[in-house]
């Protein structure tokens, strides 16, 4: 059953002229019928084809129409059939006995059937509203969105009324005044609905046509609400009009409407619940974050800055007494002092951009031979001893990244290779199918199947690092600019020693030239 089951109020009661237009027509059947029986059947037997008529009757007519169908058959079989005939005198005490046992038969059961009958719509009734509540829940607990809740909702209400429904979701907070840009809409209210919808989700309470709450409106105006407080009050996400038929009853079923509406509200009071816990996890996390790396950076960045201080400070105060050869050594040990120290400030700040979720790429086209001569450009300026070779696939197609990161992430790994390895360091680069791979391989000790992935987080190094300085943050930096990408970044072992780390990166379709258009001949 879907929840757009149709599930309507109370539709208008027929008119009372055809209702006894319908009651006239039985009558005259019953009085057809008893009269092709009459002189064949007893005067008792011939009564029970009123009692039968009275019956079914009583199966589809009102009990007030039963009723009178009722009175009238036993006038009609008193005057037709019991002696004496064309009258309404009756002869005979058994005779005034079955006139008044088929009038008290035929009343009862008209009465049990009719109850039957009442009792019968609205078992119906309760069943088809517990269905719609139940589909309705599955649905809002299927859907995490707000808008899908509230499509979800209108759709039902829409189904209960010919005139249509209207609906109003806050997106956030309630605003200090009417703003309907503050809210989602279904249903489009009129000119006159747009106040009530806002008065009801002020007020958060059920008013219109037979809630004794405004009752000259024409339709119902519900509130979606939240569940209540401890102190007795419910926040108010939205609010609904259910538009009615003025003509039809009205006194009930807005308890059954406003029972759709609340599941809504619980739902938005939960989804908003959510949002705000991940809002603080977030700014936990953010703040631990910072905490965290303003206490690697008054730690780790404190030993270069001491070296560079000491560096300069000797070529103040000793130039002219230091020979060319130390000289060269403390202004060598500034310039690497001082590289390291901006490869981790660039680390530190990259990572919290990432964390945080500010850094916006800036994709473009790219040539991987540019980005990895760049690469190399710059690590051959650390490494003169030229260990690092390039091996690149012919034919590579163009990727469309973010250069500076991507040449970031990829000096990362250069750097820290060489500085855990006396060997060469390959960097490859190929496509596999709908990827491209770039790794960064090395001959050195090889990092323990157990420290893999530790690697990767931030403030982790190896256990094997000795007196190598570093704060722990590049490989995590690596990651978070692979990911940004769609990419996947992991290290494995290389069959003959040494670790790869490799980065896959999708491959979308490279733009192509458009063809000029070929020029007309005259």
């Amino acid at each position: 059953m879907d929840t757009t089951t149709p599930l309507r109020p109370p539709r208008r009661r027929p008119p009372a002229l055809l209702v006894m237009v319908a009651a006239l027509c039985c009558l005259a059947l019953a009085y057809g019928a008893a009269r092709t029986l009459d002189r064949v059947v007893d005067l008792a037997n011939l009564a029970m084809v009123f009692v039968l008529a009275s019956t079914l009757v009583a199966f589809w007519l009102p009990v007030w129409a039963s009723a009178l169908f009722t009175v009238a058959g036993v006038g009609l079989f008193n005057w037709a059939f019991v002696p004496p005939r064309g009258s309404f005198t009756v002869d005979g005490h058994q005779n005034l006995l079955l006139l008044g046992t088929l009038l008290g038969v035929s009343l009862s059961i008209g009465l049990l059937m009719g109850r039957l009958r009442q009792q019968a719509a609205l078992a119906r009734q309760r069943t088809a509203e517990a269905h719609q509540l139940q589909h309705l829940g599955d649905a809002l607990r299927a859907a995490d969105d707000p808008r899908t809740m509230g499509a979800a909702l209108h759709a039902t209400l829409q189904a209960m009324s010919d005139d249509g429904a209207a609906l109003m979701v806050l997106q956030g907070e309630r605003p200090a005044l009417d703003d309907p840009t503050a809210a989602w809409w279904w249903g489009a209210p009129d000119a006159d609905e747009t106040p009530g919808l806002w008065l009801c989700l002020r007020e958060g309470r059920t008013f219109g046509a037979g809630t004794g709450l405004h009752s000259e409106l024409p339709a119902w105006y519900l509130p979606v609400r939240g569940p209540q407080s401890d102190t007795g009050t419910a926040a108010t996400w939205g609010a609904a009009v259910l538009r009615l038929d003025p003509h039809g009853d009205t006194s009930d079923g807005h308890g059954h409407a406003q029972a759709l509406c609340d599941p809504l509200g619980s739902a938005l009071h939960r989804h908003h619940l959510t949002r705000r816990t991940e809002q603080a996890q977030r700014e936990a996390q953010a703040q631990s974050l910072r905490s965290a790396l303003l206490a690697a950076i008054s730690h780790d960045f404190r030993t270069p800055l001491a070296s560079i201080l000491g560096a300069a400070s000797a070529l103040e105060r000793q130039s002219d007494r230091l020979p060319e050869a130390r000289r060269q050594a403390l202004l060598t040990q500034i310039q690497d002092e001082t590289r390291a120290l901006t490869a981790m400030a660039d680390n530190t700040l990259q990572l919290v951009r990432l964390e945080a979720g500010e850094v916006e790429l800036r994709r473009d086209w790219e040539s991987l031979e540019e980005l990895v001569g760049a690469v190399l450009a710059r690590v051959r300026r650390r490494d003169p001893q030229r260990r690092v070779h390039a091996r690149l696939a012919p034919d590579l197609p163009l990727v469309r990244v973010d250069a500076l990161l991507v040449t970031q992430l990829l000096e990362n790994l250069v750097d820290n290779a060489l500085k855990y390895t006396d060997g060469p360091v390959e960097l490859l680069a190929r496509r596999i199918e709908h990827e491209l791979q770039l790794a960064v391989r090395d001959r050195g000790a090889g990092i323990a199947p157990s420290e893999r992935e530790r690697l990767f987080q931030m403030f982790q190094r190896g256990a094997d690092t000795g007196t190598r300085r570093g704060t722990g943050l590049g490989l995590a930096v690596c990651r978070a600019i692979a990911e940004a990408h769609g990419g996947v970044l992991r290290v494995r072992a290389r069959g003959h020693g040494g670790s790869s780390f490799e980065l896959r990166l999708p491959l979308p379709d490279a733009p192509t030239l458009a063809e000029p258009a070929p020029e007309s001949t005259p």
